[in-house]
């Protein structure tokens, strides 16, 4: 993009001498809407009038489209926009970025601790639990069977 405008100047640069001359726009068969000096035969010009010589002062009004140019393009933007925009871009990005390795951080930390869970599961020890009560009970083989495949489970999810 930034390359096509800086193409874009440097032949309207080149082509100063001839932007006295008159510009015409018409509508080709496609309906796009195409600018130039000379218009094809069969269509229906209409003139645009040569911009004003720049005052000392103020701002010059933007040069016109070439020949060629796509139709429907807008004028060159604000480099202080363009440049906040990029900002804002670059920001999201970072922000997306950095939610991406938060994200893989907790998923890392969710595996290694459901890997802990299944071997304590798996390790033939007894396993006791805390009841609502705040009694201490054991666990029987069904119970521990059972937590061990949540625990599997949870090691696929968070492993892979």
């Amino acid at each position: 993009m930034r390359i096509a405008s800086i193409t874009t100047l440097a032949v309207l640069a080149l082509l100063a001498g001839a932007a006295q001359a008159q510009v015409f726009c018409w509508t080709n068969k496609d309906g796009k809407r195409e600018c130039g000096d000379t218009p094809p035969p069969g269509v229906k010009p209409s003139a645009i009038a040569a911009p004003a010589a720049p005052s000392g002062g103020g701002a010059s009004p933007p040069p016109p489209a070439a020949s060629g140019a796509k139709a429907g393009a807008k004028p060159p933007a604000d480099p202080a926009m363009d440049a906040k925009k990029r900002e804002m871009e670059a920001s999201k990005a970072r922000e997306k970025e950095q939610q991406a390795q938060e994200q893989a951080t907790q998923k890392k930390q969710n595996c290694e601790s459901a890997q802990n869970a299944l071997r304590a599961l798996e390790s033939g020890q007894r396993i006791s639990r805390i009841g609502a009560d705040g009694e201490r009970f054991f666990l029987d083989e069904q119970q521990i069977a059972q937590e061990a495949q949540r625990a599997r489970d949870l090691v696929q999810k968070n492993c892979n």
